[in-house]
């Protein structure tokens, strides 16, 4: 069960990684770059179009995460203690911390995508999307340096 629930957590953060780099890319790359420009192509799908997919994939991510989490604790976390892991097992106390901050920074995020503000708040739009890519990533290479470290599911 527990391996099943870190796949689905895994295939799920998957996603998200890359709809956030996604909107990332598309917000911060200038808007007069030319076409022939790589980063300039992720402007091509609206960024704005990725706010609710990223919202709900955020929220099942920590849902999954959270289920797996007890997993973590009781199989994972006295494994890394007794290896005396401890940079390990602080970078993953600062993934809970930082998911946690992205949970509070996701109304705000959500809010900005999508009402109509323009150019108003484009730049808060952009410092959000940058937070969240951050948190994102963060989450993602911890989770899965932990998950190659402690041999989940074996």
């Amino acid at each position: 069960m527990a391996t099943t629930l870190l796949i689905l957590h895994s295939l799920v953060a998957v996603a998200l990684i890359g709809a956030i780099t996604h909107q990332t890319l598309a917000t911060v790359a200038p808007s007069d770059a030319k076409q022939h420009f790589f980063f300039s192509r992720f402007r091509a799908v609206p960024a704005a179009g990725f706010a609710n997919a990223i919202v709900v994939l955020y929220l099942t991510s920590v849902l999954l995460g959270a289920m797996v989490y007890l997993y973590f604790k009781v199989d994972i976390q006295p494994m890394l203690e007794r290896g005396r892991h401890w940079h390990a097992l602080g970078f993953f106390d600062l993934k809970e911390d930082f998911v946690a901050i992205g949970l509070g920074v996701l109304p705000a995020y959500w809010l900005c995508w999508h009402q109509s503000f323009a150019d108003q708040h484009r730049q808060i739009r952009a410092a959000l999307t940058l937070v969240l890519a951050f948190i994102v990533w963060w989450g993602f290479l911890v989770g899965h340096i932990i998950n190659n470290m402690g041999g989940f599911g074996a």
